[in-house]
C-alpha cells in the first residue's frame, strides 16, 4: 500500500497523499455533520475529496473512538442505518433522539 497519488509535491505539502490526511480530512467532515443531520458514507467521502472511497470511510468511522466525532450520523447511501461500534439499535436510538429519523 505504498503507492499514493500525488498531490504535485507543492512547496510545504507532502508529494503524496498519505491515508492519515485522508483519515484527518474525513474525521473533520463527521465533525461538522449538524445534530440532527446526517451524511451518506459517500457523501462523507466526496466532501474529504476522495468521492470513491466511501469504504475507507466506513473503516475509518468503524476506528473512530474519539467522542467528539459524532460518527453516528453517517449512514449508507441507501437509507440504510449501516454499522455501528455500539450496534446499530444504539445508533438508531441516538439519531431518533436526535431527530434525524
Amino acid at each position: 500500500m505504498r503507492n499514493y497519488s500525488k498531490t504535485g509535491g507543492r512547496k510545504g505539502l507532502p508529494g503524496y497523499r498519505t491515508p492519515s490526511s485522508f483519515r484527518s480530512k474525513v474525521l473533520d467532515v463527521v465533525k461538522k455533520i449538524p445534530k440532527g443531520k446526517t451524511l451518506s458514507y459517500k457523501e462523507v467521502a466526496g466532501r474529504a475529496g476522495s468521492p470513491k472511497a466511501y469504504r475507507a470511510v466506513g473503516n475509518i468511522m468503524n476506528k473512530n473512538r474519539d467522542p467528539k466525532v459524532p460518527c453516528h450520523r453517517v449512514i449508507r447511501s441507501d437509507g440504510g442505518i449501516g454499522g455501528y461500534a455500539f450496534g446499530e439499535k444504539k445508533k438508531k436510538e441516538i439519531l431518533r433522539r436526535e431527530g434525524a429519523f
